[in-house]
């Protein structure tokens, strides 16, 4: 009996996601990556500074999660010592507060009333909390929305995010090493079930396959494999999916976020006290983690590795958002400059996942299946899910309505 080929384009957390379990149904995958290594926006640097492109983190109540932990796949995860959870400052009105406000903090874990699809969430905030418990929320969600104005988008899609990333006990985990650690192991797993992965194999077009087609790339990429420009705006609309698949014909843009990303290693403070593990930025978006504080192995001994991710408008530069970041710095981390031995700039733009406006969800967004036999997948398309498990449940759809079709197929001939 012949086996299922599928093709797979991207070599990301999506891709690899796909390519394992069609290989686990028994399909005869290939997978393309166009950079010499695989991991798409989870790669993670060689040392000695061991940083992600950009913030990373697994929620543990994730579909994702258990797939990962039934493969083996999450391997050593990085706890939060008890005593680091108490060096989380909040930054308001010019000053570092070891504890958020009480409206705020009553806002940010109330479930009790189901926030609106068709109202921005300031508006829908501002009614049930106050202005200013309203905008505190809004900067808050900056963490797991990177976007400069969270208030605007869709009451909705904040409120869930909202809840995720302030949930107690926190959901967020880290794996140990460095979300390049999961993608190895991933790939190890893709590559016993006998996926052949081809890196620095760069596709300017669709190739001619004899099975369905799984687009794991960005949406610029994808629109240029597809040729469909409208995926660059988070147009939506599919040629031949339906109901879960998404593709609803809406209007709205889901384009993701654009933040400046800070890399800093600084030496350890003289004497016995440590430096702040998290900073919030309650006034405005933006927020500094020292990761080290979970994981030493990601920085030398004796040093300090932080990240700060300021989300910037679409008419800001990138020193606007680096001034947001040396602002937080000056309060939080006393003597940064002279304790600075290594930093690394970077802009993010288009790559934090989708963002739903009022009036949108999910389903609204570019739609799984494309027709003819092409899937997209990724974290900005129409699956359910906060961050990297939009690609994953939109891997885990793909697949399926892949393989069924071929099914079909066989039974009508």
């Amino acid at each position: 009996m012949n086996r299922q080929a599928i093709t797979v384009i991207g070599g990301g957390f999506a891709g690899l996601t796909a390519a394992v379990i069609a290989a686990e149904a028994g399909a005869r995958v290939t997978l393309h990556e166009a950079h010499h290594t695989l991991g798409g926006r989870a790669r993670t640097a060689e040392g000695p500074y061991r940083t992600n492109e950009g913030p990373h983190a697994l929620y543990r109540r994730g579909p994702h999660w258990t797939w990962l932990a039934q493969r083996d796949l999450l391997g050593p995860l990085a706890p939060l010592p008890p005593r680091e959870a108490a060096r989380f400052r909040f930054h308001r009105a010019g000053a570092l507060r070891r504890t958020p406000p009480l409206r705020f903090l009553r806002h940010t874990l109330r479930t009790a009333e189901q926030a609106p699809v068709d109202v921005d969430f300031r508006s829908w905030a501002t009614r049930v909390a106050g202005a200013e418990a309203a905008a505190q929320a809004a900067a808050y969600s900056g963490v797991a929305l990177f976007h400069h104005d969270p208030g605007a988008l869709s009451a909705r899609f904040v409120q869930e995010r909202l809840h995720r990333a302030a949930a107690l006990p926190p959901e967020a985990r880290y794996v140990r090493g460095g979300w390049g650690r999961l993608v190895e192991r991933m790939a190890a797993r893709a590559r016993e079930l006998g996926v052949r992965i081809e890196t620095s194999s760069r596709l300017d077009a669709l190739p001619v396959s004899d099975g369905p087609v799984v687009v794991a790339t960005s949406l610029a990429a994808a629109a240029r494999l597809l040729a469909e420009p409208g995926l660059r705006t988070g147009s939506t609309g599919s040629t031949g999916g339906t109901g879960s698949t998404g593709g609803t014909g809406s209007t709205g843009s889901h384009e993701g976020g654009r933040t400046v990303l800070l890399d800093l290693a600084l030496s350890r403070r003289p004497g016995r006290r440590n430096d702040p593990f998290v900073v919030s930025d309650l006034d405005a978006p933006g927020w500094i983690e020292r990761f080290t504080a979970q994981d030493p192995s990601l920085a030398p001994v004796g040093e300090q590795l932080l990240q700060a991710q300021l989300p910037i408008a679409p008419d800001a530069s990138k020193a606007d958002g680096l001034a947001h970041a040396e602002r937080l710095l000056d309060l939080a981390f006393p003597g940064w400059r002279e304790r600075e031995v290594w930093r690394r700039e970077a802009v993010s733009a288009g790559r934090t996942g989708a963002l739903d406006r009022p009036g949108t969800t999910w389903r609204d967004r570019p739609a799984i299946d494309r027709g003819d036999g092409v899937y997209l997948v990724g974290d900005e398309v129409a699956a359910p899910g906060v961050l990297s498990e939009v690609s994953f449940t939109s891997a885990v759809e793909a697949v399926s309505l892949a393989l069924r079709t071929k099914r079909l197929d066989l039974k009508s001939t």
